[in-house]
């Protein structure tokens, strides 16, 4: 066969698709994404398996939900010293680099890692740039690992990355061999401290005197304010968890928000007209994500599908950005099919010729190759989300969110949407004796699928546990007993 593709895959932090211009947003700057995804196929439908950034990434490149994988919430770096040596979360799993190395590809991380020991190099990537932890206090003035090397750069992350992104394409364009480029920026991120203030970056003045009309005004949700009080309950260092009521009416924060995305969108113009400049353009398959959805107001909610309680899985909170771009090879414009970032771990292997199944077993992915092609395809129309104590399916037509109903913290009640009269999910069905036949079969469609793909080792709904921390071990501990433990024990 000819020379398999380059694959540069580019993932932002905490992300939703409608952040973006090409998406609807007339008030964020993006144009070299939306230029992009004109040049490419855009995804409409796309979402995460989870509203943290450990358990998507880990789903991304292994192509299994996170009662498989075993990561449930974000690892927290607070909890370094229960971590094994080296702790690689999915060392046990085929990832898609390891896979790709296996079959001639040079392989790079440059970016956010979060799924494991960040000092050397792990899941079988070859050159190694990223950050000592996972969460992000302040874009300014990091310290960065480079292939084991520690160095200070006085600059923004996303420079950093981006700089570092390019350095290696132009090593790249003198090898026989094709490569695998991640790059997951550590931006636009969304929290406190890293936004509190006026942003000092170079786009902060396009944001100045933006109405922010495209971030919703509501007021907050009971559910959000329930989680805020739990989080207050449970501190006993004083730290502030303000952030996530406050947000959404502070307009000096959602202007530091958008202006970050402005950040990433000038990276990512950086390293495409670097592609260009090497004549790389035509021989790479270019992928824009995020690794999870983000709600930015949207039902009174900010931040990830954890910042409520119970976790919810509105569509703001699970929706990303999903654009392909290969030239020729690909069909351009929008699809509407429901898809999950599960399915990128195999449509990259059939795109770069690969075979796509098998590598990590009883794996729920589905390879979107045929449908960047134009061929026809045969799509189940369901995504399936999890997180912890919320399991939800999304059809075409309907939203049904399944409650762990199995603790004395619990009962959290089920939540049901129809999608085609109700698209903004604000009318709960669920209880509903019209809709009981409905009902009944998203719930047997939920738990159909969870007890064919659930790993029991990590099947936190009949007693597994997490290979990392959780964000609810209260809740866990009550349904299991005392000995239940989260935890940083290494592959079971």
């Amino acid at each position: 066969m000819s020379r398999r593709p380059n694959i540069l895959m580019f993932m932002t932090d905490n992300q939703p698709a409608e952040l973006l211009g090409c998406y609807g947003n007339d008030e964020i700057f993006t144009p070299h994404i939306d230029a992009l995804a004109t040049q490419g196929l855009r995804f409409d439908n796309a979402f995460c398996v989870n509203g943290m950034c450990s358990p998507c990434r880990a789903s991304v490149m292994t192509g299994l939900m996170p009662s498989q994988h075993g990561i449930h919430t974000w690892i927290d770096d607070r909890l370094r010293d229960r971590w094994p040596e080296g702790w690689n979360a999915i060392a046990e799993f085929k990832t898609l680099p390891e896979i790709l190395l296996d079959h001639g590809y040079n392989t790079a991380l440059i970016g956010k890692y979060h799924m494991g020991a960040p000092e050397q190099a792990q899941n079988g990537f070859q050159h190694w740039v990223t950050n000592p932890h996972g969460h992000v206090t302040d874009f300014w003035d990091g310290v960065y690992i480079e292939n084991g090397v520690t160095r200070r750069y006085a600059g923004h992350s996303v420079d950093y990355f981006t700089d570092k992104t390019v350095q290696y394409l132009e090593a790249a364009a003198s090898s026989d061999a094709p490569f695998f480029a991640f790059v997951p920026y550590n931006a636009p991120y969304g929290h406190w401290p890293a936004l509190k203030g006026r942003a000092k970056n170079r786009f902060r003045a396009r944001y100045d005197d933006v109405p922010m009309h495209s971030v919703p005004r509501e007021g907050l949700h009971e559910n959000a304010i329930r989680r805020f009080l739990k989080k207050v309950s449970d501190s006993y260092g004083g730290v502030d968890h303000s952030s996530e009521l406050r947000i959404p009416n502070d307009l000096e924060t959602l202007r530091n928000y958008y202006s970050e995305m402005t950040m990433v969108d000038d990276g990512v113009g950086r390293v495409l007209a670097a592609l260009e400049r090497l004549g790389l353009t035509d021989d790479t398959l270019v992928v824009y994500t995020a690794d999870h959805g983000f709600s930015l107001g949207h039902h009174g909610i900010w931040g990830h599908s954890q910042a409520t309680l119970p976790s919810n899985a509105y569509r703001a909170t699970f929706s990303i950005p999903l654009i392909f771009r290969h030239g020729g090879n690909l069909v351009t414009g929008v699809n509407t099919e429901l898809v999950s970032q599960i399915d990128l771990l195999p449509t990259l292997l059939e795109l770069a010729g690969i075979e796509p199944d098998g590598h990590n077993g009883n794996a729920p992915a589905r390879s979107m190759a045929p449908a960047l092609r134009g061929q026809e395809h045969d799509w189940s129309g369901a995504v399936y989300l999890e997180q912890e104590e919320t399991r939800a399916v999304r059809t075409g037509r309907w939203l049904y969110k399944r409650r762990f109903q199995g603790a004395p913290a619990a009962p959290y009640p089920d939540e049901m949407y129809d999608l085609e009269s109700d698209p903004l999910e604000r009318t709960d069905l669920a209880g509903d004796p019209a809709y009981a036949d409905t009902a009944h079969e998203l719930i047997a469609q939920i738990d159909g699928f969870f007890t064919r793909y659930a790993d029991p080792r990590y099947d936190l709904w009949h007693g597994g546990r997490p290979q990392s921390n959780s964000d609810k071990p209260w809740l866990w501990k009550e349904a299991w007993g005392e000995e239940w433990e989260a935890g940083f024990q290494g592959n079971r």
